[in-house]
C-alpha cells in the first residue's frame, strides 16, 4: 500500500486519483472506438464521458458521506466532505446517478437513451476496474482476514485503516492477512468488460448491453462483498451492497435485457407491435 503517487511542490497526489483519471481516460478511448455502435460523434462521447464522470462522481460521493457521515465526516471540517482524492466513494449511487443523467441526455439530443446507456455501460465498467486498484492503493473497500496460508493475501502497514480494522497484535500493529478483493474486483470487471465488447459487436437490440452489466456486476458485487471486512453494517443478514444487487440490480438487468430482446426495435424504440 502506498497511497501517495507523487507530489506537486507540497500538494501530495494520490494514487486513488491517479486511478480514477487514468479509468476516466481509458473508457472515454473504449467508448470512442466503438462509437459506430450507437452511430454517435466524437463530440456526443465526450459529452457522455464527461456527463458521467461528474455526475457519477458526484452522486457516488453524495451516497458515501450519507452512509458514513458519522463515522467519518461528523466533527471534521465541512472541506473533508469534498477530498474525494483520499477515497470514498459508493459505486451504486454514482451508477444510478450517471445512468440517470445519461437517459436525460439522450432525451435532449435525441439520442436513443438505450444506445447511449450501452455505451455508458461499457465505459463504466471499464473505469470502474482502475477504480478499484486505486482502492487497493489507499486501503479502501478492503477484504476481510484471509484463510490460513491463503495464497495473495496481503498485509497493510500499521495505521491504515485495514489495520485499524484487523491489527495484527504480534506484527507491529500491521493488518492481518487480508483477501485482496479489489484486485479481485479490478480482474472480474475487466474480464466483463471484454465480455461485453464481444456481445455489441453482434447485438443487434439496443439496451442488452447495458442490461447485461447490470445483471452480471450484480452477481459479481453479491459474492465479493462475501470477501469485503471494510464495513460490518448489515440487512437481512446481507450487506447493503448485497442486497442492492440481490434485490434491486440483478432483478433489473433480467427484466431489462428481457424486455429489450422482445420489445425494442434495432433503432432502439420500443415497438408498437
Amino acid at each position: 500500500m502506498n497511497q501517495i503517487a507523487f507530489t506537486i511542490g507540497s500538494k501530495p497526489i494520490h494514487w486513488y486519483g491517479v486511478c480514477i483519471a487514468l479509468g476516466f481516460l481509458i473508457a472515454t478511448g473504449l467508448m470512442l472506438w466503438k462509437r459506430d455502435y450507437a452511430k454517435m460523434t466524437k463530440d456526443q462521447i465526450i459529452d457522455v464521458a464527461m456527463l458521467s464522470i461528474f455526475t457519477g462522481i458526484l452522486g457516488a460521493r453524495i451516497f458515501y458521506v450519507v452512509q458514513f457521515w458519522d463515522k467519518n465526516f461528523a466533527g471534521h471540517p465541512f472541506w473533508k466532505v469534498f477530498r474525494i482524492d483520499e477515497g470514498g466513494l459508493v459505486f451504486y449511487g454514482g451508477f444510478i446517478c450517471a445512468f440517470t443523467t445519461m437517459c436525460v441526455y439522450g432525451k435532449l439530443k435525441k439520442i436513443s437513451p438505450l444506445l447511449i446507456l450501452d455505451m455508458t455501460g461499457l465505459g463504466v465498467v471499464c473505469g470502474h476496474a482502475f477504480g478499484r486498484i486505486g482502492c487497493f492503493m489507499q486501503g479502501c473497500c478492503f477484504g476481510k482476514v484471509a484463510a490460513k496460508g491463503f495464497p495473495g493475501a496481503v498485509v497493510y502497514p500499521a495505521g491504515s485503516a485495514p489495520a485499524g480494522r484487523y491489527p495484527d497484535l504480534l506484527n507491529n500493529m500491521n493488518s492481518l492477512p487480508l483477501y485482496p478483493v479489489q484486485i479481485y474486483e479490478f480482474v472480474l470487471n475487466i474480464l466483463l468488460c471484454a465480455g461485453l465488447i464481444l456481445f455489441m459487436n453482434k447485438n443487434d437490440k439496443p439496451g442488452r448491453v447495458s442490461a447485461l452489466y447490470i445483471a452480471i456486476y450484480a452477481v459479481i458485487r453479491f459474492i465479493l462483498e462475501f470477501f469485503r471486512g471494510d464495513h460490518k453494517d448489515s440487512f437481512l443478514g446481507m450487506t447493503p451492497s448485497q442486497n442492492v444487487a440481490l434485490f434491486l440490480m440483478l432483478p433489473l438487468g433480467i427484466l431489462l435485457f428481457f424486455f429489450f430482446t422482445h420489445f425494442c426495435k434495432k433503432n432502439g424504440n420500443v415497438s408498437k407491435e
